[in-house]
């Protein structure tokens, strides 16, 4: 087993902005692809930005115990860290960075420990949040304002992590975070 790194964060915060620059910062690092129920958005493809699974082909995986931890994101939307993608990543001798939900987050680093960093990538207010999500283009109205309701709960969650990173300038914002790994990858 090797070290991972978990980013979590409301919808529309930045956290994977700032998982593909550090991405590009650590060779050692790879994208651990998580499987969703959902439908792809805009050019997101199979294999690459998730596992695209149909809610019988999730249930089944759920079945055969094929998930480290999974979660019903929204209703009837599953989201999942398969073992199968953990090992793949390990066998290479890397280490696996998550972009992944709050509360997968929250539930990775409890699995995990000392051997996870658990980084919680905060939107700079609600205001912008939602100026994020509108600006995506890439949502229905009722998509927007569930993820917005959700956000509320996600945000009380913050305290849980190890750190908390203010995503108001995505430089500093990135400069912050790779501090925090650096500091957790040196112990």
């Amino acid at each position: 087993m090797g070290k991972i790194i978990i980013f979590s964060a409301p919808s529309g915060s930045g956290k994977t902005t700032i998982v593909k620059e550090l991405l590009k910062s650590f060779p050692q690092f790879e994208f651990s692809i998580s499987a969703t129920s959902r439908q792809p958005r805009g050019q997101e493809q199979h294999g690459v930005d998730y596992y695209f699974l149909s809610q019988e082909e999730f249930a089944q995986k759920v079945k055969e115990e094929a998930f480290v931890e999974w979660e019903e994101v929204y209703a009837g939307t599953c989201y999942g860290t398969l073992k199968s993608e953990m090992e793949r990543i390990w066998s290479k001798g890397h280490v696996i960075l998550f972009d992944v939900d709050v509360m997968g987050g929250i539930n990775l680093k409890r699995i995990f420990g000392d051997d996870a960093c658990s980084i919680f990538i905060m939107p700079p207010s609600k205001e912008e949040l939602e100026r994020r999500l509108r600006g995506r283009g890439t949502d229905s109205e009722e998509v927007i304002l569930k993820r917005l309701g959700k956000a509320e709960f996600e945000l009380a969650k913050a305290p849980e992590f190890d750190h908390v990173v203010v995503n108001d300038r995505l430089d500093e914002a990135v400069a912050e975070t790779t501090r925090h790994i650096e500091q957790f990858l040196a112990r």
